[in-house]
């Protein structure tokens, strides 16, 4: 099956205005807000966030941030659970450098302002999630993190001379010169009219921190403004993305209903670090035996075991037992889970949890070096967006906000030492195109029937069928909705592409008609591009063998 065909650009109307500045950052989690304060030294700095600064993904994060920063811990122990969380695909260069310059990079967020749990002797309180043999998590306002984080970044980006923000804006495409490199973007203000609101901002260098495509599905944890942009822009500039096809599902998100959409509550694998189990509908542990850690395995290994009890049960979700933690351990520890749980009618002192996986993360993106250059000259990705090399086929847990927080700062650290020349825009000569925003729910189903925890090639292929009749369905005036709509398909169809081409079970892909992790074969990279056919264009994978130790 050849994955669908995409526009080669967004229909758009032609830019009413011209803006210039050195460095645009686009996204405003921890990675696009770490990457603005450290880049003011640099020149100016423009922020574009398509919501309010502080609506990302950050926010949500409850856990924590996985660093080396308790008594008998090390970045050597954090490396080697990263490791194997990563299932063979993880870049041990990426990783170590992630673990070394971690915990440096957590104390310099707290001297920012950030303010984390701690015991009574005023040490960090840490604890422990799936994958992890240390109690490595900082947490903060018990289940909070994200929202403690963002916060503190927020505020220093608006008390930072030299940083501008542009909220409610959407960045359209990426401008390139005529060599390719990076010259800009197009950028739509939402609220201010077709004309009006379209607009151009040259500079030297774009720096992608957009996060995830968790819009993607029918389920997930990722907040609405998650709707892949920042892979779509990179691959309509050339960019490479890769390992698009390892997608994480959370094991254990609220279960609401059959009939829930969009953003789902998290539970956090906290609370699993704390004590709780998973058991199944007559109440029997399911997880001894699946793994040494049993429910504090990695997350593909729970998602799965879930998984595979739901299937044989014929139910639509298990049970999360935290009852024994008590009122107080609740309140204090996990405070916001407690409240979600409460306002759903569900009251997890007294009551299982209804829990079932949700898209939460994509371990792939656009591919970065260790300085967070892409392989477009003067385009950068971190966070979400990016693939470092950190997560291989499976993200540890609580590695997200560590990696967007390290991986910004190298790039920044990359740029003071060169900053590319302002270049001028080449005229985009590429075929405009739009999908139909009304498109939105039918690509979520598909995508979560096969496309979604568990994948077939007979399945990929009836949702890559589907997809390319939705993208062939006449489109309204160009606008946000239609915009977004055709990132999600341009995301969507990379990602078929990737899932098929992959003819194994690794990490968070699992193939049931290629159950087995396949080394000989599949011990590899798979990198995405877009090749121009006529009006559109199509997403193509090619298989890279890993480096082999010493070369």
């Amino acid at each position: 099956m050849t994955a669908p065909a995409v526009p080669q650009r967004l229909a758009a109307p032609e830019p009413g205005w011209t803006d210039t500045v050195d460095v645009v950052v686009i996204g405003s989690g921890i990675a696009g807000l770490t990457a603005a304060l450290e880049a003011r030294e640099l020149g100016t700095v423009l922020v574009v966030t398509k919501d309010v600064v502080a609506s990302g993904s950050t926010q949500w994060a409850q856990g924590g941030i996985a660093a080396a920063l308790g008594p008998g811990d090390s970045p050597e122990q954090h490396l080697q659970d990263t490791l194997v969380a990563g299932a063979g695909l993880s870049d041990p260069v990426a990783v170590r450098t992630l673990v070394t310059e971690g915990p440096d990079a957590v104390r310099d967020l707290i001297e920012l302002g950030a303010r984390f749990d701690s015991d009574a002797a005023g040490d960090l309180s840490l604890t422990r999630e799936g994958g992890h043999h240390r109690n490595r998590i900082a947490h903060a306002g018990g289940d909070a993190t994200g929202a403690e984080i963002e916060r503190a970044l927020v505020a220093a980006v608006k008390r930072a001379p030299g940083i501008r923000l542009m909220e409610h804006a959407l960045v359209l495409d990426l401008l390139t010169a005529e060599d390719g490199a990076i010259a800009g973007v197009t950028v739509h203000v939402m609220g201010e009219g077709q004309l009006d609101g379209v607009g151009a901002i040259r500079s030297r260098a774009v720096i992608l921190a957009s996060g995830g495509l968790g819009q993607l599905y029918a389920a997930t944890t990722n907040p609405s403004v998650s709707t892949g942009d920042g892979m779509a822009l990179a691959l309509r500039a050339g960019a490479k993305v890769r390992d698009l096809e390892f997608v994480q599902f959370h094991p254990t998100v609220l279960w609401l209903g059959k009939s829930a959409k969009g953003q789902q509550p998290l539970v956090s694998e906290a609370v699993r670090g704390e004590g709780a189990f998973l058991v199944d509908h007559e109440g029997k542990r399911f997880m001894q035996g699946q793994h040494e850690l049993a429910d504090l395995a990695p997350r593909d290994i729970v998602a799965k075991a879930i998984m595979r009890q739901m299937l044989a049960s014929g139910k639509d979700h298990v049970f999360l037992d935290a009852r024994h933690f008590g009122d107080e351990k609740w309140r204090v520890r996990f405070p916001t889970i407690l409240a979600s749980c409460r306002s759903h009618g569900i009251d997890p002192v007294r009551e299982l949890i209804p829990v079932a996986p949700a898209c939460h993360y994509s371990s792939g993106g656009v591919w970065t070096d260790l300085q967070g250059q892409t392989s477009v000259p003067g385009l950068y990705a971190c966070g979400e967006v990016a693939c470092t090399g950190v997560h291989g086929a499976n993200r540890l847990a609580s590695n997200s906000l560590l990696e967007g927080l390290v991986f910004a700062r190298r790039i920044t650290n990359s740029l003071a030492t060169e900053l590319p020349e302002l270049r001028e825009p080449a005229i985009d000569r590429r075929v405009p195109g739009l999908v139909d925003a009304d498109v939105v729910p039918e690509l979520q189903r598909v995508m979560t029937v096969g496309a979604g925890v568990i994948r077939s090639a007979s399945g990929l292929a009836e949702a890559g069928a589907t997809l390319a009749k939705l993208i062939e369905q006449p489109a309204g005036e160009p606008g946000t909705p239609g915009w977004e709509a055709t990132n999600l398909v341009t995301v969507a169809s990379a990602l078929i592409a990737a899932a098929t081409t992959r003819e194994e079970s690794r990490g968070s892909h699992w193939r049931e008609d290629h159950p087995d992790r396949d080394d000989e074969n599949w011990s590899g990279n798979l990198d995405l591009t877009l090749a121009a056919e006529g009006d559109s264009s199509r997403p193509g994978a090619t298989f890279v063998p890993l480096q082999q130790e010493g070369k």
